[in-house]
């Protein structure tokens, strides 16, 4: 049985409801052209490699002479770095073109944290420095 009050309150929104103007039906606007599409490069490292280098070969052998300490051969670095991980790879690209496009050569860039470190006559210290990688000369670089 229904109560009296679900009823009244029924018959009130269906009043209110019949008062309401009917809403037009809102016109849909031409479509937008679509934009072209953005062109991504690949995520992963391997597809990065590949697409920056011909191959993981070619990438070795053109930044290990800027790795090879004094006297270290580029070709046994090369081989050494075919073995290497492909974002390893990536990361030392990034840090011999870093010290090619600001200091020029390896040497420069010793010489470059020597002078800032006022050390720069100090044969031991450069000597020290000759021992290190080419990505931490570039932590101990000046304005790096």
């Amino acid at each position: 049985m229904a109560s009296k009050k679900t009823d009244t309150t029924k018959a009130k929104a269906k009043a209110q409801a019949a008062k309401k103007p009917a809403k037009a039906a809102p016109k849909k606007a031409a479509p937008k052209p679509k934009a072209a599409p953005v062109a991504t490069g690949p995520r992963h490292p391997r597809g990065k490699l590949l697409a920056a280098h011909a191959s993981k070969e070619a990438l070795a052998k053109s930044i290990a002479p800027a790795l090879a300490r004094g006297d270290e051969d580029a070709d046994a670095i090369a081989a050494r770095l075919r073995t290497a991980s492909n974002k390893q790879l990536l990361r030392l690209a990034a840090a011999t073109e870093r010290v090619k496009k600001k200091w020029g050569t390896r040497e420069k860039l010793i010489a470059a944290i020597g002078t800032a470190s006022k050390k720069g006559k100090d044969k031991d210290f450069l000597a020290k420095l000759e021992s290190y990688s080419l990505p931490q000369l570039l932590t101990l670089a000046p304005n790096a």
